[in-house]
């Protein structure tokens, strides 16, 4: 939807071009529509048609997709801004044009995050619906949709738990994973690496001193090869471990990076 909308509001499709249904009325005191606003309806038409048209189901899945594509579809549009230009004599502003333009396309990502991590999990009916009777099933997933707002994610499952090794689903779990820690250098992200791997998954922090070998001293020899010397350094690595007998392994209450819904 994000790409359509730009595109045609570029004119990079015939027929399609910025959004003129407000120009030149009054929106508010001292500023007219005007300029080129972002054609989000031409955007939202063609994505709705798009991606919704991979849903062709009638179960609780296909409706919780459809529910959330359109969150998405309403997530561009709550994140439009309003862009304004001012006119007057020397600049003094007397008048301001004014269109509406999509936001930064990491603004949208970032609210769609927020709303990921707000998500509602739909509760539905465990009552097995009759044999060949839509209707029941129809009822039941409207009876779960009340009350939950267009503009909310929904999720059906509780994501596994990815701080466990899980053979069967391919999750290797948190245990042995090597963190990052003590570099001022580092990213904010990179300095929450051992609390998102460890202290979060309800395991400790441990220090190991590590011989690591590389090439080092390196020369050029005519013609043509490059003759390294092999240099021994020791490094200070860190590594998610289980905390000492005796105490809580995991706590659940903590693991807040672990992905939660499907």
């Amino acid at each position: 939807m994000y790409t359509l909308t730009k595109n045609c509001s570029m004119g990079d499709f015939e027929n399609c071009g910025c959004d003129d249904s407000r120009i030149g009325q009054t929106g508010g005191r001292g500023w007219i529509w005007g300029g080129c606003s972002d054609n989000v309806a031409f955007g939202e038409k063609i994505s709705k048609q798009f991606v919704d048209a991979l849903e062709g189901g009638h179960d609780s899945r296909a409706a919780v997709n459809l529910h959330n594509n359109e969150a998405g579809r309403l997530a561009v549009k709550g994140t439009m801004r309003k862009a304004c230009k001012c006119h007057g004599v020397s600049g003094s502003c007397s008048i301001q044009t004014c269109w509406m333009q999509l936001a930064d396309f990491r603004e949208v990502g970032n609210y769609l995050k927020k709303k990921h991590e707000q998500a509602k999990k739909l509760e539905m009916d465990k009552k097995p619906a009759r044999a060949g009777n839509s209707a029941d099933n129809r009822g039941g997933i409207a009876h779960a949709f009340r009350g939950i707002p267009r503009t909310e994610l929904i999720y059906l499952e509780d994501s596994p738990d990815y701080c466990l090794k899980n053979q069967s689903m391919g999750f290797q779990g948190t245990e042995g994973r090597e963190c990052l820690k003590g570099n001022k250098n580092m990213s904010q992200w990179e300095r929450k690496s051992c609390r998102r791997l460890c202290y979060e998954c309800g395991l400790r922090v441990v220090e190991k001193r590590i011989a690591v070998v590389s090439s080092c001293n390196c020369k050029f020899h005519w013609c043509c090869t490059v003759r390294c010397d092999k240099c021994t350094q020791i490094v200070t690595k860190y590594y998610c471990a289980r905390k000492e007998s005796g105490r809580k392994q995991h706590n659940k209450a903590k693991r807040r990076h672990r992905g939660r819904r499907h």
